[in-house]
């Protein structure tokens, strides 16, 4: 049994430190690595990134982080911790994206694959409706719409257009019935045998 409380002196910054801040090494006599967790996390750093530099790929630079906080490598911000969600197979216990840019990807993950669009792509339809939706002219665009059946984008519309024509089935003559009811010459069925009505055409 190893007494925590014992310290030594590490090898590579000279420091005296606990035991507890050594990695157990079960070859040494006092039963401890000879350099602290810092020194070997910071050895191993160094030459993860000149073997890297080395194989011609892009090396991250070390970036000082304070405690509690950690960098996003998207954003590249160094955020608190309680801006990233939990990640129980990271090393840190987080995360490797913030919230932040987590959301704005999945978003963008959401167009590719339901639309088959990218997030530029959408802002240039929003552009070309002047930035307004095109069945109100009014709300801010903010919702793709598309045909259900063949899968081709139409445009993008405020909450209220896209849930409108949805409910209405995405019907033109549904639509035209409304047109009609709105303006005051409501389509009526005409009874031609008993339990049987004709619809206008």
């Amino acid at each position: 049994m190893f007494d925590s409380s014992v310290e030594k002196q590490c090898a590579g910054c000279k420091r005296i430190l606990p035991t507890a801040s050594f990695a157990r090494d079960k070859n040494r006599r006092d039963g401890f690595q000879t350099r602290c967790r810092e020194c070997v996390a910071e050895y191993s750093s160094m030459h993860y990134r000149r073997r890297r530099a080395a194989l011609g790929k892009p090396v991250r630079e070390k970036v000082d982080v304070p405690p509690g906080h950690k960098l996003c490598r998207i954003c590249n911000e160094i955020k608190p911790r309680s801006e990233w969600h939990r990640n129980a197979t990271a090393s840190d216990g987080l995360s490797t994206r913030c919230k932040a840019c987590r959301a704005i990807q999945g978003r963008e993950g959401h167009l590719k694959r339901q639309y088959g669009l990218t997030a530029a792509e959408r802002d240039e339809m929003i552009a070309s409706q002047m930035g307004v939706c095109v069945i109100c002219l009014n709300a801010p665009p903010a919702h793709v719409d598309h045909c259900h059946e063949t899968g081709r984008v139409r445009g993008v519309l405020c909450f209220n257009c896209n849930s409108a024509i949805g409910k209405l089935g995405d019907d033109p003559g549904t639509l035209s019935r409304a047109i009609s009811y709105l303006e005051g010459n409501p389509w009526k069925p005409t009874l031609v045998a008993p339990g049987v009505y004709r619809l206008p055409s």
